[in-house]
Order: structure tokens, then C-alpha cells, then sequence
């Protein structure tokens, strides 16, 4: 694995005003109707790995009973800001185990850090393992290798007593290989006035399709490929991946 990112150490404070929890409304909405269509039997709890700041779980537990795992203890901090109710357990998505089982199992994008096939192939043993016999797994990457492109973006938001707005460039360094970066730049305004700016470089996984599904049915998945709309995204440009276990 890469060296932790800024964003989820020694800058996790600045998360959920990087990333405001409202603006996950519509994509959580979005993963609820997919377990709900695939699930076999009752879909009351849900395992999250790789949970980050809780920002998709502070609307998924209107649906659901949740448990999240995150490794960033500083990163679970700002969850529980959001999410005081819910249990929070310290544990990397590859080899964390919990001995017990969930209707569903959920990885957001935490699950593009896995940069490699065998990180990924243990990530996804680790939901198989928590997954009830008939629940879903739901694995919801950034991309596949097929609609990959390199692009910048920016944003941000304003808090009641300082602001960010951050510049991500994705990029791929090596076409060849299983990896791109995102480097972002953070321009921090904090509440005395003065700007703070960081650099802050995420390397992750980028695996074809076919590299999802074949991990997926190796671990002991029956594997689906669902195509997405979301109303921020091009059409066609997103993707998820469900396993339903026998």
C-alpha cells in the first residue's frame, strides 16, 4: 500500500468540509435501490469497509443497521461527528474480521486504494466472509480501465469559520500498469484569515472490468457488473460491482 494520504491523517479535520455529507444524498440513494434489488431474504444490516468520514453511511442508516470499519482512527473521528449512533471499528477492508456475518456488505471508494489484484482479491474475501448466505456485496470503484481518463476537477465549501477549495488532477503516469494518481492541491482559509496550501498525492488501483468480475467469482461470488446514472456523472461513465453469495 502507498503511504497514507493528508486527507486522512494529519488533514483530516478539513474532510467534511472538503467533502460535505449532503452532497452524498443522491449516490447513497443510489446503492440502497442496488442492494435492495439483489439482496436474497431480509437487508437490514450492512457491514461499510472503508467507511472514511461516514459521509455515505450518514444517509445508507436510514435503510440499514450499520457497522463501519475504517483503518484511520483520525478519519473515524470525523464519522463519529456524524454518526454518534452507529459502532465504529478500527480495520483494513483486506484483513479484518469481525466473526459475524451482514445481510449486505458495502466498499465506496475506499476500495480504489487497493492497488494491486491480490489487495483486491482480499478485500473482497473479507466481504465474502462478513456476507450472510443469499446477501450482496457491493463494490463501488471511481473506475475501470475501460472508461478511464485522465481529467482535473475542483471544489470545496464554506464552514460557519473557515473554507477549502481543492484542485484534483487525476492522471495515469503508466498506461501499462494497474495504477493511476490523483494529486490535489488544498488552498485552506483558516478562521484568523491566512491560506493554508497542500499538496496531497493518492495513488490507487485501476483494474478492467473483467479483472472485477473473474476476483469476484473466484472469491465465491455470483458476479454482476451494474451500470450507474447519477446526475453529476456523464452517462456511462460509472459503475459499480455486485456479489451475491450463494
Amino acid at each position: 500500500m502507498a503511504p497514507e494520504p493528508k486527507l486522512y491523517g494529519e488533514l483530516a479535520d478539513w474532510w467534511h468540509v472538503l467533502s460535505p455529507p449532503a452532497e452524498y444524498a443522491e449516490e447513497a440513494g443510489i446503492y440502497a435501490r442496488v442492494f435492495r434489488e439483489h439482496a436474497r431474504g431480509p437487508l437490514r444490516s450492512l457491514l461499510e469497509l472503508g467507511s472514511g468520514g461516514g459521509n455515505n453511511a450518514s444517509h445508507l442508516k436510514a435503510w440499514f443497521e450499520m457497522t463501519l470499519v475504517e483503518p484511520s482512527t483520525a478519519m473515524i473521528r470525523q464519522s463519529r461527528r456524524i454518526n454518534p449512533e452507529l459502532e465504529h471499528r478500527i480495520g483494513d477492508m483486506r484483513t479484518v474480521r469481525l466473526d459475524r456475518t451482514f445481510d449486505a456488505v458495502f466498499i465506496h471508494d475506499a476500495v480504489t486504494y487497493m492497488m494491486s489484484e491480490e489487495d483486491l482479491r482480499q478485500a473482497m474475501e473479507t466481504a465474502y466472509l462478513h456476507c450472510r448466505a443469499g446477501g450482496v456485496a457491493l463494490f463501488a470503484p471511481d473506475h475501470v480501465r475501460e472508461t478511464y481518463r485522465s481529467e482535473t476537477s475542483h471544489g470545496g465549501s464554506d464552514g460557519p469559520d473557515r473554507a477549502l477549495r481543492y484542485l484534483e488532477w487525476d492522471w495515469d503516469p503508466d498506461p501499462s500498469d494497474s495504477r493511476h494518481v490523483v494529486d490535489y492541491v488544498y488552498a485552506m482559509r483558516l478562521p484568523d484569515g491566512s491560506v493554508r496550501v497542500e499538496h496531497d498525492r493518492h495513488e490507487a488501483g485501476l483494474f478492467a472490468r473483467q479483472t472485477w468480475l473473474d476476483l469476484l467469482q473466484a472469491t465465491g461470488f455470483e458476479p454482476h457488473r451494474i451500470p450507474v446514472e447519477h446526475s453529476e456523472l456523464e452517462p456511462g461513465s460509472y459503475e459499480v460491482f455486485v456479489g451475491l453469495k450463494p
